[in-house]
């Protein structure tokens, strides 16, 4: 309402404006307004005051919101539809009909400053948009599952994010109200009582024909007043008018759907150059942007890398070089671990059917675990009757009960059944916790030598979860540092706990790993958590090593921009304050903020040919923050579409690591996964 009310005054504005629902720019400077206007809505009196807060100069920080807010605007008039924080062209969708499916083309885009000065952000992305509603969704369960109807409907919809067509605004749905239909009603803003069913038909020309199905509760963050409202503060939708957005499960796996959102370099860099193509091609675009004194350069911004050097990879026996594309299986199948764990008395356990395979694969086991060091005794077999969830829970669970020596449990599995696997993972790590390893039949079958291949990655898996040690990297590190992971897992449901993952290094080559799991309840402080983790961890560094470690380097996931200062200004003070339980400990501390979810993208030009960067490349300049010391690694070999590197922001350097010793740190432990020959 604030923006039609703007618009319709005009006058006294002018013409040249930008509007966020609150703060109001303009290029002219004018004198306190106040005018006296009557709402459409209601007719009712109100005020519409405006009055100078701030004169900004071009290079302000506080103008990239309104160039944003001018850029979404040129956005718009191409004739793209804004879905959440991205621009979608629905109208050029691919429409896969035989999977009912919709993939939407778009841009994310955003104005940001850089070293280098005023960059405009770019990516080219889709969206997927199921053909089917919701309404459609639950009618599937409802024959599927009609005793536990309800309780298969919360448990699959409840949490999902789902698009409404006729707005293409994008809600998460939060509950399900059992109780209301589109036949109820509710008060609009006017003040007028409407049914829903009514509503959808004036409003957008929809007829909602299932009058009994229940409705749909999105509860917004901010405090909104859209129709729907209910008392609890939630909003009310129809189902057949949401979709949901994402891959079904069904669709994963199909070449068809990934070929339409996969892009190489080349076709990557030719979307983003059709963009600038389109805006300076458009009138009306490129005057909206140059009123405000903006302008686009003609191509994407070209600048300087380099390539961190590689690290030597060190085996029981002798040491070896990665090549460029980041695998070697070939070296670490042909020699031996650094130390390999021998297995003893270890559980295999499958379906029936299955048992000539079974026995295929425990004498391949047998004949490729020399090579590697590992030495494997003949397993206790446990043959079940059927692949259902309960047989092979309460086989595992009965044995395992009786049984407190077994080293690892193996399970094949004859699908790809995530219920399965977790239900086996659940009861293998929590309930009563042993070393386990799932394999799916099908990655055995195939072409001859697959279930070589297989089985070798397998066992070097295992050599791990078994605490063995397949391979370490050449760095040399100091032998009393510790390097620290931590990431927050957010449950999509509201009120829900949320996880802190805590995982320390407690050797120099950084092959004993110590682990903790924290749960944290809604508005709890994260650094209590924190505190806890970091004792705990730095008492059983202690234990092991006799010491403490002098120099700690913290990598902390799932950190937006905005929670930088958070980090640096409370977080690390508050875990720091545990050193002060050991006598006279103050060792250096480097903070390192990991941001995987980024919009930015490099190539490198070759021969006026667009291709990933190789595994290793740094970016250390221009396009960095000039409020944060920064950079971004590649450190990946990507063998299909983009190569898409991870930002780094250095926090806290209290150990005076050089910005070159600190990229080749951050380096080598992204490249280093131990049960895994490659990057």
């Amino acid at each position: 309402m604030r923006f039609a009310m703007l618009k319709e005054h005009r006058a006294v504005t002018g013409d040249v404006t930008a509007f966020d629902g609150s703060i109001l720019y303009l290029p002219i400077l004018l004198p306190q307004v106040s005018m006296k206007v009557q709402r459409r809505s209601d007719g009712e009196e109100i005020t519409i005051t405006i009055q100078i807060t701030k004169i900004l100069e071009p290079s302000s920080d506080l103008c990239i919101p309104f160039y944003n807010v001018v850029f979404r605007r040129a956005m718009r008039i191409l004739g793209m539809k804004l879905v959440g924080r991205n621009f979608y062209e629905p109208t050029q969708a691919t429409i896969l009909h035989h999977h009912r499916v919709q993939i939407w083309p778009g841009y994310s885009v955003s104005i940001r400053k850089k070293d280098g000065g005023l960059f405009l952000l770019v990516d080219a992305i889709h969206k997927i948009i199921r053909s089917d509603s919701v309404l459609n969704f639950m009618h599937a369960i409802y024959k599927q599952s009609l005793s536990s109807f309800q309780d298969e409907c919360i448990k699959q919809v409840v949490g999902s994010t789902v698009i409404t067509r006729y707005n293409n605004r994008t809600y998460r749905i939060d509950d399900i109200d059992w109780n209301k239909t589109p036949r109820h009603s509710f008060t609009m803003a006017s003040g007028e009582e409407i049914t829903f069913v009514d509503y959808y038909s004036k409003a957008y020309g929809i007829t909602i024909r299932e009058l009994d199905q229940p409705l749909l509760i999105h509860r917004p963050r901010e405090k909104q007043t859209p129709e729907g409202r209910v008392s609890q503060g939630g909003e009310l939708k129809v189902p057949p008018t949401s979709h949901p957005g994402g891959f079904p499960n069904r669709l994963l796996p199909l070449q068809e759907v990934m070929r339409e959102v996969l892009q190489s370099p080349q076709q990557h860099y030719t979307r983003l150059t059709s963009l600038l193509r389109r805006i300076r091609d458009s009138p009306e675009a490129s005057r909206e942007l140059m009123r405000w004194g903006l302008s686009l350069d003609t191509d994407i911004h070209r600048t300087q890398g380099r390539i961190l050097p590689m690290e030597r990879i060190n085996l029981r026996h002798g040491s070896f070089i990665p090549t460029e594309d980041l695998s070697w299986n070939k070296e670490v199948t042909r020699e031996a671990s650094i130390s390999a764990i021998t297995m003893n008395y270890w559980l295999l356990v499958y379906p029936k059917r299955l048992q000539d395979l079974v026995k295929d694969l425990v004498a391949t086991m047998k004949n490729v675990c020399g090579p590697i060091g590992m030495h494997i005794s003949q397993p206790a077999l446990v043959e079940l009757k059927d692949d259902r969830i309960e047989t092979y829970i309460k086989t595992i669970r009965s044995i395992l009960g009786s049984e407190d020596k077994v080293q690892l449990l193996l399970c094949i599995i004859s699908s790809n059944r995530e219920d399965l696997y977790g239900a086996i993972k659940k009861l293998c790590c929590v309930q009563i916790p042993v070393p386990s390893q799932v394999i799916n039949v099908q990655s055995l079958m195939g072409q001859p030598g697959k279930m070589k291949s297989v089985v070798q990655k397998v066992l070097l898996q295992i050599n791990c979860k078994l605490g063995g040690n397949t391979w370490n990297w050449g760095l040399c590190l100091s032998k009393q540092l510790m390097v620290i992971g931590m990431d927050i897992y957010h449950s999509h449901s509201r009120g829900t706990r949320s996880v802190i993952g805590f995982v320390a290094s407690m050797n120099h080559v950084l092959t004993k790993w110590y682990s903790r799991v924290v749960f944290q309840m809604p508005h709890q402080e994260i650094a209590d958590s924190l505190r806890l983790c970091l004792a705990d961890t730095l008492q059983h560094f202690h234990e092991m090593n006799h010491c403490l470690p002098q120099k700690i380097v913290l990598y902390r996931d799932g950190v937006s921009d905005s929670q930088l200062n958070t980090v640096l200004k409370y977080e690390i003070p508050q875990m720091q304050k545990c050193f002060d339980a050991f006598e006279n400990y103050q060792p250096s501390m480097v903070v390192v903020v990991v941001q995987k979810q980024i919009s930015t993208n490099f190539y490198t030009l070759t021969a006026e040919k667009f291709a990933s960067p190789p595994p290793g490349t740094v970016i250390d300049h221009t396009v960095t923050s000039s409020d944060w010391q920064d950079f971004f690694l590649l450190a990946h070999h990507s063998r299909q579409g983009c190569g898409i590197p991870t930002r780094y922001v250095c926090v806290l350097n209290t150990a005076n690591l050089s910005f070159e010793h600190l990229q080749r740190v951050v380096g080598t432990c992204s490249l280093y996964w131990g049960s895994w020959e490659g990057s």
